[in-house]
């Protein structure tokens, strides 16, 4: 029922904001006389603030359409290269580049942002690598015909396109696929797959919420399945695809990234207003850039949420040594041959300091040589895969930690 009094909302509100994009136009009209007053300025002003606030925002595009390498500007296609209802696998091709750069498969995170809030982090990888993205698909676009979608069908969906890349494949994990990636490399090595991943990078992954528990960890532990199954499931209304699936929706889960550290959010959005009245483009276009993808979410499958809480962060599963994967023990141990870098921020208030580096203790039977950790000094979790600390001191680390293991 929320679900649909949200989207009545919406439609009900749709006039104001096509008002308040006329009252715009209209105030800044260079023939009204108020546009050259303070009074016009801040009219126009609290009209496009309106009408920006109030915007649906669906998914974004990754517009990576070419890199630069070897000081040469090169094209970058982007293709569907495995299409799944749930995820499509994206290949993002570099056209006319003949050397063999390690094959790297980013798995991004399912948990409210689309697979674009990585674009830093895909433009930083372009140069050096092979690169393919795991694109979720929204769950209100998808028809109820293609079934449920959980935990278990993450980690059979990523065990597919690792087989599609091949043997030479390197896999990154950014925050919550840390779980289910280090589960599909257990897997592949426990049965003895001829595709197992030369090297597995995770950043600021919830191996094990015991550690550092962050205010997410709490929740998830504070409370009960039932009380999330009562409270943050809802079902998808038409005329969506979708509609009638069982959905974690993306408007409760962005209420939560921006609770989070409201304050900061009220600041941003109190310095764009400014930035309109006073006429200043360039600050405004700034903000708008970070909140279009910020405010861009996505509804979870019910099934999928509903056993990550469960598995990751009330029974701890992965750690324990107690996790199934559809009758089979998830066991960090049978791996052998597989590199591992964690990596973590220091002022992560999602995947508290400790939970990534977890893995390299999981995995007894690595070598210590093959093993490595990276703590990112003076930044937060999206820090450690975006913005300048991740292209001038993560990504060089990773990229020489991959290339060391191909």
């Amino acid at each position: 029922m929320l679900y649909l009094v949200h989207e009545w909302q919406r439609a009900a509100t749709a006039p104001l904001r096509m008002a308040a994009l006329g009252g715009q136009v209209l105030l800044r009209h260079p023939l009204n006389p108020l546009t050259h007053t303070s009074v016009g300025r801040t009219a126009a002003a609290a009209c496009e603030f309106y009408a920006y606030a109030s915007l649906r925002r669906d998914k974004p595009a990754f517009g990576l359409n070419s890199t630069v390498i070897d000081g040469r500007e090169v094209a970058v296609q982007e293709k569907v290269a495995v299409h799944r209802p749930f995820c499509n696998l994206l290949h993002f091709e570099r056209q006319g580049i003949e050397r063999e750069d390690p094959r790297l498969l980013i798995v991004a995170p399912l948990s409210g942002h689309y697979a674009t809030l990585l674009r830093g982090t895909v433009e930083a990888l372009l140069p050096d690598h092979d690169v393919y993205v795991t694109d979720w698909t929204n769950g209100r676009d998808v028809g109820l015909r293609h079934g449920s979608f959980d935990l278990d069908d993450y980690i059979a969906y990523l065990i597919d396109f690792a087989r599609h890349m091949g043997p030479t494949l390197h896999i990154m994990a950014v925050c919550q696929p840390s779980v289910p990636v280090l589960a599909t490399a257990a897997l592949l090595a426990a049965a003895k797959d001829t595709v197992q991943p030369l090297s597995l990078t995770m950043m600021g992954g919830p191996i094990d919420t015991r550690i550092n528990p962050t205010v997410p960890n709490r929740l998830a532990e504070d409370n009960s399945l039932a009380w999330f199954e009562a409270n943050a499931i809802h079902r998808v209304p038409w005329p969506h695809l979708g509609h009638g699936r069982r959905v974690y929706p993306g408007f409760l889960q962005l209420t939560g990234f921006m609770t989070m550290n409201l304050d900061r959010h009220v600041r941003a959005h109190r310095r764009l207003f400014d930035h309109l009245v006073e006429g200043d483009g360039e600050s405004a276009a700034a903000h708008r850039r970070f909140y279009d993808e910020y405010l861009a979410v996505m509804d979870l499958p019910a099934e999928y949420y509903l056993q990550t809480v469960r598995t990751v962060f009330q029974e701890h599963a992965l750690p324990r040594g107690t996790m199934v994967w559809r009758g089979q023990p998830v066991e960090p141990a049978a791996i052998r041959h597989t590199a591992l870098l964690a990596v973590e921020g220091e002022l992560d208030d999602i995947s508290g300091v400790g939970q990534t580096r977890a893995a390299l203790d999981l995995c007894v039977n690595v070598a210590a040589e093959r093993k490595r950790y990276h703590l990112q000094k003076a930044t937060g979790h999206y820090g450690i895969f975006n913005g300048r600390r991740w292209r001038e001191e993560i990504k060089p680390m990773v990229a020489a930690f991959i290339r060391e293991h191909r």
